[in-house]
């Protein structure tokens, strides 16, 4: 039998957090002394140890260790410990995105944005609209987007966009819609045809991934400030290159379209 002080040396975990292990029922001495209250371990304890460190060391929350350590089924231990690394590529993912935008934020002389004003027919597309909470909209978009491809498939004649209410962004909770261009726009579950009305919009093209959209959105918004006059109504996107298209997030490419109207 080991005491804390030498199982704690051999499995590099401290005292302090064998003790709250013990206490969260994770991992347990093998004996107890009545008397002192003193707690020992068994030589067979050390791997069991250096798993948990290891999960602990992935940010695994301790109730996933639990789950992981205790099923019997080696299927289900691999899809927990799966699940948790997709969470943190994804923290990750955004992490990246989020040093991009600093860096262009931080740029002492950044270079400027090449707008486009556009005027945009009225037309009708295939697509799925909902209310939505700023929070959900990428699990939403994903759905509607494979919604959407899998009604429209080789018919669709452009590439995919969205409209998004002004609320979203102000609320956190508003309109969002994504479209497909078709001839003949289907009316299958969620899809169903929707006239996108005429607008004159101020466009630029946001280059990466959509997770450092935000940067692009204020450099249009500040030009659309300077050269143009806002109209009510919704920002609209669209995806000329996305994942779909291409592996690589340098090569992807979103066009942001303000609402205006000119002033000059």
């Amino acid at each position: 039998m080991l005491t804390i002080g030498e199982f704690s040396r051999l499995t590099h975990l401290s005292v302090r957090t064998l003790r709250r292990y013990h206490e969260a029922a994770l991992l347990e001495p093998a004996m107890v002394d009545e008397a002192t209250g003193y707690r020992h371990y068994s030589l067979d304890q050390i791997p069991t140890a250096q798993v948990i460190h290891r999960l602990r060391e992935l940010d695994v929350p301790l109730s996933d260790v639990q789950r992981i350590l205790r099923t019997p089924d080696p299927d289900v231990r691999a899809a927990l410990v799966a699940d948790h690394l997709q969470r943190l590529e994804d923290v990750l993912d955004r992490t990246r995105a989020a040093v991009v935008s600093l860096r262009r934020l931080l740029r002492p002389d950044p270079a400027p944005i090449e707008v486009e004003l556009r005027a945009e027919p009225a037309r009708t597309v295939a697509a799925v609209e909902a209310v939505v909470e700023h929070g959900d909209v990428e699990a939403w978009f994903a759905g509607a987007m494979a919604e959407l491809t899998s009604a429209v498939g080789a018919a669709a004649s452009g590439p995919l966009g969205g409209c998004y209410d002004n609320a979203l962004f102000e609320q956190e909770r508003g309109h969002a819609l994504v479209y497909l261009p078709t001839a003949a726009p289907p009316r299958t579950g969620r899809v169903h045809p929707v006239v996108l009305p005429a607008a004159e919009l101020a466009v630029t093209t946001h280059v990466g991934e959509h997770d450092g959209v935000g940067v692009t959105y204020g450099e249009l918004g500040t030009w659309v400030v300077e050269n143009a006059m806002s109209v009510a109504g919704p920002v609209r996107e669209v995806y000329v290159v996305g994942p779909r298209d291409a592996s690589d997030p340098a090569a992807w490419r979103t066009e942001i379209g303000w609402p205006v109207f000119r002033v000059t």
